[in-house]
């Protein structure tokens, strides 16, 4: 990914991606891009055009200027994100991936929601990149619809996929929703979804995670730098329950993202009111952090 800037002074991103279908686009990636371009929504990353040069095709997105979710949890960018940032951060990428899914034209499906494509702004809103892609690639290669259903999962997807997909090969919004329960659970934690034990040993942290909030001891997978309170401790405890139904629930059973944000995981109001942008606040009195 490079940094340009547009002769007006604004700044772009650019990815550079191998060449999608030969020295031609085909009819069909031309439509898949000319949908791309009319997408706009608050929590997804613009993308702004698309050329081709040498052997290599270049896609040019809206640059988000507060790095990537994973990198901010690494604290190699930020200053570490509370309880409260990572509860909006949840909420703006259900936003997206449901923006996706209910899409006027077709669904979309991401096919590769993971930390390292939720972007952050300066106010900490997050902003989902690497949409579309499934499909421009379906597209090139002549197959499928361009919804990503005959795509593959994106590189570095390790333990964000479904795993119906290793028996169907399809992906479908189901595979979305349980790559955001996988990635609630990475902001509980702070941990990436799969880690190497000292001896070698891959351990996935989902799994821990949940086993822990099972036993009672959500406290144990809470990431230690976060606040503690009773009322933070609740909310994890929440928020691990939600990633357990979204994980435990793949097929025809399983509910759409928009439920994993409702404070129990029902029917409930989805759209969150702009302020204050908070799915849970702290009390100025205190340091207690209070769930709405």
């Amino acid at each position: 990914m490079y940094r340009g800037k547009l002769k007006d002074g604004s700044q772009i991103a650019v990815k550079c991606v191998r060449k999608l279908n030969g020295q031609y686009l085909t009819a069909e990636l031309w439509k898949e891009l000319e949908t791309l371009q009319n997408i706009e929504h608050q929590n997804l990353a613009r993308f702004l055009g698309f050329f081709e040069r040498n052997n290599d095709s270049l896609i040019v997105l809206e640059y988000v200027s507060n790095g990537s979710l994973r990198e901010h949890l690494d604290e190699s960018c930020g200053n570490g994100l509370e309880l409260v940032q990572r509860l909006n951060i949840a909420i703006d990428v259900a936003h997206a991936i449901t923006y996706l899914h209910e899409y006027k034209e077709r669904p979309i499906i991401h096919g590769g929601i993971r930390s390292s494509v939720v972007l952050l702004t300066d106010a900490l809103a997050a902003k989902v990149t690497g949409f579309g892609l499934l499909g421009m690639a379906a597209s090139a290669s002549g197959s499928g619809t361009g919804s990503g259903s005959d795509a593959t999962p994106a590189k570095g997807a390790a333990g964000y996929v479904d795993p119906e997909y290793v028996s169907t090969y399809q992906l479908t919004d189901k595979s979305d929703v349980y790559s955001f329960g996988v990635l609630v659970v990475e902001l509980v934690t702070g941990r990436p979804p799969v880690e190497r034990s000292r001896g070698g040993e891959a351990r996935l942290t989902t799994k821990w995670a949940l086993q822990k909030c099972r036993g009672g001891e959500a406290v144990v997978a809470m990431d230690p730098r976060m606040r503690r309170s009773p009322a933070s401790v609740a909310a994890v405890e929440r928020m691990l329950a939600l990633a357990a139904r979204r994980r435990g629930r793949t097929g025809r059973g399983c509910g759409g993202v928009p439920r994993c944000c409702g404070p129990s995981g029902g029917n409930t109001e989805y759209h969150r009111r702009e302020e204050p942008r908070c799915a849970a606040v702290a009390d100025d009195r205190s340091d207690e952090w209070v769930l709405r």
